[in-house]
């Protein structure tokens, strides 16, 4: 993507299918010529122009909006060209073809997934964080996720990271200084207060991390696997959390087959429930095909459900199932059925009792998942974040953790003080896209819709 950055590019940048509008976008370095090819009319800049969309032959093709921005005020920093119009899958597939046709002499061209808004992080327009806050923007699955990525566009990660880095930086060129004049003999440590400004920033990097933690929680969600023996209630217990009936119910053990999945929202977290068949020995070929299935998900689980009868308490079959389940993983003792139970059980941290039919105790079921999600509700919407983001904020927090014990030396160790320091720099650049490999830009932009 990045050897040909110097062509301009081309793509109609809404979703497909029909709708009211449509939007052709065209950006690249000089789009002049091809404004006065494809216009009569002199285009203002920033200024909404209705004018007639025409083929070469002037035959209209469609009457709308054209908005041209030039550089560096747009976008990706390039001249931008948009066209505005109808959203019909032919008209627009016309007007991308006029654009092709008129900027063939510039080299015009398809833009690939993702191109536009990696033009704007080539050309500083926004950092790496800031680009990846765009496509979660647009496939936030709630208000909540839709506020948290609006905050990462709006650099408000960014400027953490930033800030906390400079303070990085500035400690660093402090020690680089005193290693380049040893002569000096300046007891460094002690004379710039290392030791209290690198635990301030430990303590500042932690609280980012905390917050990364949250976003990710916010961003990627939770994978919640129901596993438990046929006929206790599984499926119910989907159908009650989502609202809807999304699985069959019936009183017939191992009627679901194969994993069926629903995405509900606790507090705007999003949790992915994954209602699977039920374990058991059996001599059915389709139900043992879904049982392995069943194994398979829980293996990928975030946390497991593990769905029990309240009437039968000591099932061994229910030990089995929980001997087998992956130590990893945090597990929920849920017993279901509350509601044909002589007596009513009051729940402990290690079991809980509810009823997916009357609703009791599922309120406290959705606490549960968000507390195993480590999910702390704040006044402010947390900017989201990814994994990558909190692996590069747990690996500079182990670099400045190793700096710190090197302090302990004093000044005698001062050279690996500094290259801790350096490691823990380059981490939170990795974030912003500062130091960044191009194999990571391109999974990054690839992941991109066409047209952003």
């Amino acid at each position: 993507m990045v050897a040909y950055a110097h062509e301009p590019i081309v793509a109609i940048a809404t979703a497909p299918g029909q709708g009211g509008i449509g939007v052709v976008r065209v950006s690249g370095k000089n789009l002049l010529p091809l404004t006065q090819t494809l216009f009569s009319t002199p285009l203002k800049a920033r200024h909404a122009h209705y004018l007639d969309f025409n083929d070469a032959n002037g035959t209209p093709i469609d009457k709308g909006i054209v908005l041209f921005f030039p550089a560096p005020h747009s976008y990706t920093g390039e001249d931008v060209l948009e066209l505005q119009g109808h959203g019909g899958p032919a008209v627009l597939r016309r007007l991308l073809e006029r654009c092709l046709e008129a900027g063939a002499h510039l080299g015009l061209r398809h833009a690939e997934p993702g191109e536009f808004t990696h033009r704007a992080f080539l050309n500083d327009r926004i950092d790496l964080a800031q680009a990846e806050a765009v496509a979660d923007l647009i496939e936030a699955s709630s208000e909540a996720a839709a506020r948290s990525a609006m905050a990462s566009l709006s650099g408000a990660f960014s400027h953490q990271v930033n800030a906390l880095d400079e303070r990085i930086v500035h400690l660093r060129m402090l020690v680089e200084a005193t290693l380049d004049f040893p002569e000096e003999e300046i007891e460094f440590l002690e004379k710039y207060q290392a030791h209290e400004q690198l635990v301030s920033i430990q303590n500042d990097l932690n609280e980012i991390l905390q917050q990364a933690g949250q976003g990710m929680i916010l961003r990627e969600g939770l994978h919640v696997v129901l596993a438990g023996q046929p006929n206790v209630g599984k499926s119910s217990l989907l159908n009650a959390l989502a609202g809807d009936d999304i699985a069959i119910v019936t009183p017939v053990a191992g009627t679901t087959r194969d994993k069926v999945v629903q995405q509900i929202h606790i507090n705007g977290v999003p949790i992915h429930i994954i209602d699977t068949a039920g374990l058991r020995d059996t001599d059915d070929t389709v139900e043992r095909i879904g049982i392995e299935r069943t194994w398979a998900e829980i293996e990928k689980a975030n946390v497991i459900i593990h769905l029990q009868d309240i009437r039968s308490p000591e099932d061994p079959l229910d030990s089995d199932i929980t001997e087998r389940l992956p130590a990893r993983t945090p597990v929920l003792n849920v017993f279901n059925k509350l509601d044909l139970a002589t007596e009513k059980p009051t729940s402990t941290d290690s079991r809980l009792y509810i009823s997916a039919k009357s609703g009791d105790g599922l309120n406290e079921l959705r606490q549960r998942l968000l507390d195993i999600a480590g999910w702390k509700p704040t006044s402010e919407s947390p900017w989201l974040a990814r994994e990558r983001h909190v692996n590069a904020l747990k690996s500079a927090a182990g670099h400045l953790e190793l700096a710190a014990q090197h302090a302990q030396f004093n000044d005698s160790v001062l050279d690996l003080f500094a290259e801790e320091l350096r490691l823990a720099h380059e981490d939170l650049c990795a974030i912003t896209g500062q130091f960044t490999s191009d194999d990571l830009l391109g999974e990054i932009f690839s992941s991109f819709c066409i047209g952003k």
